[in-house]
């Protein structure tokens, strides 16, 4: 698995959210041109996983969201941390719409490519 989610996006409509499970997992969120605005996370206190947070964000989109790709994952928490990592690393700041990250908690990522 890649560091980096490289899933194409799919459009932030509630047609959409057909095909995406109650799985637990991460998420990110973009704008039209496809930059990442916002990387979330479907925990065990998440009510129906995934859909249930990108309903939300369908209800109340995060800093220009139009776009979402969706990841299931086990060991979301780590995943989460993970992708917040990468993006820093990337961008040296969190996505516009990760308010609540303190990014020095984060640990340090050095991925390669």
């Amino acid at each position: 698995m890649p560091v980096r989610m490289d899933k194409p996006w799919e459009p932030l409509r509630e047609v959409s959210l057909e095909t995406v499970a109650s799985h637990l997992g991460v998420y990110q969120l973009a704008d039209d041109a496809g930059d990442i605005v916002y990387i979330g996370v479907a925990d065990a206190r998440t009510l129906f996983g995934l859909r249930g947070e990108l309903q939300k964000a369908i209800a109340e989109p995060p800093s220009g969201a139009s776009q979402f790709r969706v990841e299931i994952n086990m060991a979301y928490r780590t995943r989460h941390a993970e992708l917040l990592q990468a993006y820093l690393h990337d961008h040296g700041e969190l996505p516009i719409g990760n308010t609540d990250i303190d990014k020095r908690m984060l640990g340090s990522l050095c991925p390669a490519g």
